[in-house]
């Protein structure tokens, strides 16, 4: 912990240093730039008398500030950067010290459905998602929470080299994330790919050629013009002629200007996100192949898609009125601006849908890398295939805090199935969700919470924390009654590691003993592997009519009256339960 406080606050430091440089060169270029400007407005001022003078003193003063302008604006994209480099280390030290409260529940993907989602604290206030998510895109997070719900065994030992690597690469990883976050768009990334699919061309094939003829002329003309031998009428007349010729296209081209408005900044920071990507030499299987997904025909599409960037930078000129009127009256630029618009659309519009799900993978793999990161303590399960499920050594909760956390070894093999007896406020439900978690995190390729982990890939799918559905009319008990019949289904069909929570709680304590131990049978005879926690005590009988299950337990002791916890999971059958010492103890009956 030590170690990565002082990590993040010598980031923070080194970081506010560069913040100072770059106020100081900020406050230079803004000082030149209002020189440059007053200089050419006074410039201006003295040649008025010769209209020739005055359009060479805009031709120097307007390229020259625009220049100005352009470097100021980059040094201050500069400095958000490293103001997001910032936040991201203040948050980190914000993380060490346990305040989740900047960071992104990820509620809006709880899946009630869902094979496990809903039991182990997966999203939500204080969830394993908010604690590890990092992703600053949203299509980032959508993946990260799908990565987690995925339930998948494959390719585990990749994934893991993957993370491994990714938790290596700080410096990268921040410097991704911090470009990632001044992302703004007004439009998602899903929409833009699908705008770039439907889009209608508008501009004639043979409009290629004739802003090409027309600024010819038009330097043509004014040279002629510098050289006394036309009148300015006739140059004023040009300038409306290329007007007229723009003007015919008007609407579309302001309709794809507005457009490209909205998706330039977007496109501004997926360029340079892309470049990252590329540039970098990855070692790791899985990071290498969805590398490949952004290189083409050995050329970079950073390129290709800054070269967009610039087109649609280029269109937005036209808010400038002098660049609306000049540009577009002498050299027809508008239509020029669109025509390789339109001709970048047509070479590369359905590859972009591609490049962003690329950019949205290496944002959520790199909060995947920064939760290796910040828990160093962690182990990356041994991947086995064989009947040993899971082995666990001192195997803990990783949304505990640490100093508080009491560890438990965990073995359990194939086809064996655990009932667990205890107290009220014991531990159980703790414990389900640590073994819980263990396999969710292994599958997904995480390091998990303990000291050495054998593990043979399973699927999971839990039974914790049904609710009545109002909406559908439903009573608890019947709401249960469907989750026990979709994990009936669903292990007909796959092989999966099962955590039930005091199931059938909707009825009578007599028929709930009953058909406890009737779902138990079932899924012992069907070989399943998994774990039940219970108050009810007959069901351990269970375990003297089949060997593959066992009877584990924790205990609570009364000590000088009062209730203390050891946390620790226990061969055998609870015999101390307390739900009447806390009635008495809390005054509510005699």
């Amino acid at each position: 912990m030590k170690n990565l406080e002082e990590f993040y606050t010598q980031k923070v430091k080194g970081f506010d240093k560069d913040i100072e440089e770059l106020n100081q060169k900020l406050f230079s270029f803004s000082v030149l730039r209002l020189i440059i400007f007053l200089g050419t407005v006074v410039a201006v001022y003295f040649a008025s008398v010769n209209a020739k003078y005055v359009i060479g003193v805009l031709c120097v003063g307007i390229p020259l500030f625009l220049f100005l302008v352009s470097k100021y604006a980059n040094l201050k994209q500069e400095k958000a950067k490293i103001q997001e480099l910032i936040n991201l280390n203040s948050l980190e030290l914000l993380v060490l010290k346990r305040d989740y409260s900047k960071l992104s529940t990820g509620k809006e993907f709880a899946d009630d459905t869902h094979f496990f989602s809903q039991d182990i604290d997966l999203f939500g206030e204080g969830s394993f998602y908010q604690i590890s998510n990092r992703s600053k895109i949203y299509e980032g997070s959508r993946l990260l929470a799908n990565i987690y719900k995925e339930n998948s065994i494959s390719d585990i030992k990749l994934k893991q080299d993957a993370i491994s690597e990714m938790g290596k690469k700080v410096d990268w990883r921040q410097e991704f994330s911090a470009m990632a976050a001044l992302t703004k768009t007004e439009t998602s990334t899903l929409t833009i790919a699908k705008w770039l699919k439907n889009y209608q061309f508008f501009v004639p094939k043979t409009m290629s050629y004739i802003p090409m003829v027309f600024s010819v002329f038009s330097i043509g003309i004014f040279i002629t013009y510098f050289l006394d031998q036309i009148p300015e009428s006739f140059l004023i007349t040009w300038l409306v002629l290329g007007m007229l010729i723009v003007g015919v296209f008007t609407k579309k081209i302001t309709s794809l200007g507005q457009s490209a408005t909205k998706m330039k900044s977007t496109f501004d920071q997926y360029n340079q996100l892309l470049e990252m990507i590329e540039v970098t030499d990855f070692s790791s299987v899985l990071l290498k192949k969805h590398q490949a997904n952004i290189l083409s025909k050995g050329e970079k599409n950073s390129k290709v898609l800054k070269k967009f960037a610039a087109l649609l930078s280029n269109l937005d000129r036209n808010n400038n009125l002098l660049y609306l009127v000049f540009a577009n009256g002498f050299f027809l630029r508008s239509i020029t601006d669109c025509l390789a618009i339109e001709k970048w659309i047509g070479n590369h519009g359905d590859a972009v849908e591609t490049w962003f799900e690329t950019i949205a993978f290496f944002d959520a793999y790199s909060s995947l890398g920064n939760f290796a990161f910040n828990h160093p303590t962690f182990t990356y399960p041994e991947i086995t295939n064989d009947d040993m499920v899971l082995k666990s050594k001192n195997a803990g909760h990783p949304l505990l805090d640490p100093s508080k956390s009491i560890l438990n070894d965990i073995t359990i093999k194939e086809g064996q199935f655990f009932i667990i007896t205890g107290a009220n406020m014991a531990g159980k439900s703790t414990f389900l969700r640590t073994v819980s978690l263990q396999i969710m995190m292994a599958n997904v390729g995480l390091p998990v919470c303990a000291e050495t982990v054998s593990y043979s890939p399973i699927k999971l799918i839990t039974s914790m924390r049904t609710t009545d559905s109002l909406t559908d009319d439903e009573s608890y008990f019947f709401s249960e009654l469907k989750r026990l019949r979709y994990i009936v289904d669903e292990i007909q069909i796959d092989r999966y590691f099962i955590v039930l929570d005091e199931i059938l709680k909707g009825t009578n304590s007599t028929d709930k003993a009953l058909g406890s131990r009737k779902f138990v049978e079932r899924l012992v005879k069907s070989k399943s592997t998994g774990i039940i926690a219970t108050h009810d005590l007959s069901l351990c009988e269970v375990a003297n009519e089949y060997l593959a299950v066992k009877n584990h337990y924790f205990d609570a002791e009364i000590i000088d009256d009062e209730l203390h916890f050891d946390y620790t999971f226990k061969d055998g059958i609870c015999q101390n339960m307390n739900a009447s010492f806390l009635l008495k103890k809390m005054g509510i009956i005699e």
